[in-house]
């Protein structure tokens, strides 16, 4: 028997990168593809890449008919809007998987500040499961009803560092750590605003919510100090790259031992044993997001500065796949009981 799936939000870069991956998935059948903007067109009119690969319309249905016909339903939606979503699918017994911020920020306060929200469900936000599969358990994730499915930037943050942290190599108490992040393009979403026109984008790279501001910080402030079991401050810079997808994060940490680069990298592996989506790539290879798109593997790169002893890490992702859609079907994929790389042995396209 297949895993009925929906999703809400299907008309996204999101929601078609989720589309893509299910619809060669073995074990599962889509339901309903939900996009209130476009409903009653066909799919492959909107999206010709699935011409003669899919012949259904997005609906606008409502959330008990999309209930009744679901084991998982995939939020594809902008902030804000599946807190109103998630209470009506639980009491259909549905499960849950939000792409969306709403579930992840386990803090009220924290939320509502960071998101301007007035309303947040302190309830839901507890029994929501952050949903990084090679950080939490197999079987913490296979018991939630809920998934909040984690941002891409935090997604290579957090996945770069973990195992520093865990170890306790870097000094973390007296300073903040330095993440400079860049993202494709296609990281802003698909409604338009200035910044990401094509004559502002292209020949060009930009910073963007400099100084501390940017909605992904408590995300991967919370989880790095869940880890480090004590606040970890991180000092964040995003920046926009003139690609459609694909992204690296470069993050600068002081260490506080000598310890050698070849006992780093055995920590890494060891961290990371039957952790099937992460790389850790020799040092020699140039760091490159080239090496991931279109796949939902994390590539680790790490370098040893002797004279500074500072590690540099560089972590490398596709933000619509393991930043995205690929992570949720990995969670799609534990809540079911499957091997997580079901449906998601992608080789990267590399050109």
């Amino acid at each position: 028997m297949k895993i009925r799936v929906s999703i809400i939000g299907a008309s996204g870069y999101t929601g078609v990168e989720l589309i893509r991956l299910l619809l060669k998935h073995p074990k599962v059948q889509i339901s309903y593809f939900i996009s209130k903007s476009n409903d009653g067109n066909e799919i492959a009119k909107i999206f010709p890449h699935l011409t003669q690969i899919i012949n259904n319309k997005f609906e606008d249905v409502d959330l008990e008919i999309i209930a009744e016909n679901s084991d998982i339903v995939f939020l594809a939606l902008p902030h804000g809007n599946s807190i109103e979503v998630i209470p009506k699918l639980l009491e259909k017994h549905c499960r849950v998987i939000d792409l969306s911020a709403d579930m992840r920020i386990k803090n009220v306060d924290t939320y509502k500040k960071w998101y301007q929200a007035d309303y947040v469900n302190e309830e839901l936000l507890c029994d929501a499961v952050y949903g990084l599969p090679e950080i939490y358990p197999y079987e913490v994730i296979n018991s939630a009803s809920v998934i909040a499915n984690p941002g891409c930037y935090p997604t290579a943050t957090i996945l770069a560092l973990a195992p520093l942290i865990k170890h306790n190599l870097i000094n973390i108490s007296h300073q903040p750590l330095i993440i400079d992040a860049k993202s494709g393009i296609s990281g802003a979403g698909k409604t338009l605003n200035q910044n990401n026109h094509f004559c502002e984008a292209i020949n060009n790279f930009s910073a963007y919510q400099i100084g501390g501001i940017h909605r992904h910080i408590p995300e991967i402030e919370q989880e790095l100090s869940k880890l480090a079991m004590q606040t970890v401050q991180i000092q964040f810079t995003p920046h926009l790259i003139p690609t459609p997808r694909g992204m690296l994060v470069t993050i600068y940490c002081s260490l506080n031992s000598d310890i050698h680069l070849n006992k780093i990298k055995e920590l890494y592996y060891e961290y990371y044993v039957n952790k099937p989506f992460i790389r850790i790539m020799p040092t020699t290879d140039r760091a490159s997001i080239k090496s991931v798109i279109g796949s939902n593997f994390c590539d680790i790169y790490l370098y040893h500065d002797l004279r500074t002893n500072y590690l540099t890490i560089i972590s490398c992702i596709d933000n619509l796949i393991k930043g995205a859609a690929g992570q949720a079907i990995q969670n799609m994929n534990i809540l079911s009981g499957l091997n997580e790389t079901t449906g998601l042995q992608n080789i990267p396209t590399y050109i």
